[in-house]
């Protein structure tokens, strides 16, 4: 049989280059590219139909989808792109940090961390109580520091808050 007769053509004799000279081989079915270029044509495509859409629907000032029309098909969109400027905002130097300057309110004292009770120093092995304090392993636990923190009346309005009262309506006696 002849490949006439079936309709169909004969392979290449050798691989086929990617059109766009990528490199990599092309086939037939994703026209002449490589699987790459191929996604990239066809997704510039799609954003191209895209976009040719949206213009006419501004252009006929329609808000709603195709209107039984269909889109115009654009095979390039030029857009241009204005560089953007980056405008530096400089703080007025009465607002500005300074070294010299040393207020109660701006930042606290940046000291090595010691323990509220013994003044040892903790480093990053200090321990934060509820109280709001810092300490070492001696006086972590609340009855070591005599912590004013109320634990019990905390854990009674966990338990309170995370198990609300379910009160069924009262029956009417028949």
């Amino acid at each position: 049989m002849d490949h006439d007769e079936t309709g169909c053509q004969a392979p290449p004799e050798g691989p086929i280059l990617c059109v766009n000279n990528c490199g990599f081989f092309g086939s037939v079915a994703t026209m002449n590219m490589c699987s790459k270029c191929y996604k990239d044509a066809v997704l510039k495509q799609e954003q191209a139909k895209l976009a040719a859409s949206s213009i006419e629907n501004i252009v006929n000032g329609s808000s709603s989808g195709n209107n039984g029309k269909e889109p115009i098909v654009v095979d390039k969109v030029d857009v241009q792109v204005k560089p953007v400027e980056q405008k530096l905002v400089s703080l007025p130097e009465s607002t500005a940090p300074s070294g010299s300057e040393e207020s109660g309110d701006a930042k606290p004292n940046k000291g090595p961390n010691r323990c509220t009770t013994c003044k040892k120093r903790v480093g990053l092995t200090g321990f934060n109580c509820r109280c709001g304090s810092l300490f070492c392993a001696m006086h972590r636990y609340s009855d070591k520091h005599e912590c004013p923190f109320d634990y019990r009346t905390a854990a009674q309005n966990a338990i309170a808050k995370a198990n609300p009262v379910i009160k069924a309506e009262k029956l009417d006696k028949i």
